[in-house]
């Protein structure tokens, strides 16, 4: 696909974003009790505290009935510009899958993926949004939220995916947020956002107000058009009655291709530009540009 020109000059720097989603994949995958857990979770520990105005590690155990085992997850909240009102969460799932279900080779199904894009994704865009937002005054608080346990479910029963949002909106360590951005599978380097259903359903208005962000600064990876109705960690907001939309391009790369919970989720799939595109809309509506 062709990348759109942006006729005004960009803040967020995709290259930057590019290189935290490769330090992500450099730790190695990141599923819930595995070495690469645990390391990824004290660097974004350590990464925010650098930046953010105060940061809060929700930690919780989670039963996993299904396999008889218990994980220690941890969401990880860093909050910008306290005691404004109107806060917004901007979220990001942070683990990766421990099964690649999709895989073309069926050896390797149970073993773990390294998300590239399902996970260290979301979390790239996140982390450079946290640098650019470090000295900004705003109007507003936000909250950039990493979730844990978002991918651990299993396909046809949603009992252990978005783990981290459901204890999150369970167990508010925040006030109540007015609105909810998640950003999930965003890296993708043939990247096509369409309008999520339950998204369009909760805050059409916010969806709306952020694609023509997208369409005024050229980028054409947001498409106006109605998509599939996704599961991701907006769910357990809406159903809580928080306003929450998803952007996420399920398809990766394309419909006739898939590298979705399967290895071949890996950083050469991704794109820079794609970063900068969701990035920069992300930006702008923050700063109020």
């Amino acid at each position: 696909m062709a990348i759109g020109c942006n006729s005004a000059s960009s803040e967020f720097d995709g290259q930057q974003a590019f290189q935290y989603l490769e330090q992500q994949c450099e730790i190695g995958t990141r599923e819930p009790g595995s070495p690469g857990h645990r390391q990824a979770k004290n660097m974004y520990l350590n990464f925010f505290k650098q930046h953010a105005d105060t940061v809060i590690a929700q930690e919780f155990e989670q039963e996993i009935g299904i396999d008889n085992v218990t994980y220690n997850l941890t969401n990880i909240v860093s909050g910008f510009n306290m005691g404004k009102t109107k806060p917004l969460i901007i979220g990001a799932h942070w683990d990766t899958r421990p099964r690649a279900e999709k895989d073309p080779d069926p050896a390797r199904r149970n073993q773990p993926i390294l998300g590239a894009n399902d996970g260290a994704s979301g979390v790239a865009v996140l982390m450079h949004l946290a640098e650019l937002m470090a000295d900004l005054e705003l109007d507003r608080t936000i909250y950039l939220v990493l979730f844990d346990g978002e991918d651990y479910g299993y396909h046809g029963d949603n009992t252990y995916f978005c783990l981290g949002s459901k204890y999150f909106v369970d167990n508010l360590p925040i006030p109540q947020p007015e609105q909810v951005i998640i950003v999930d599978m965003i890296g993708d380097a043939q990247l096509s956002i369409p309008m999520e259903r339950y998204s369009y359903r909760s805050n059409s208005q916010l969806m709306k107000k952020l694609w023509k962000i997208a369409e005024e600064r050229g980028y054409d990876q947001f498409k106006y058009h109605l998509g599939e109705i996704i599961y991701d960690d907006h769910v357990p907001f809406i159903q809580a009655g928080i306003k929450a939309i998803d952007l996420i391009d399920f398809y990766y790369p394309n419909r006739h291709m898939n590298y979705w919970h399967t290895h071949q989720d890996t950083p050469d799939k991704c794109s820079p530009e794609s970063l900068e595109a969701v990035g920069q809309v992300l930006y702008d509506y923050i700063t109020g540009k």
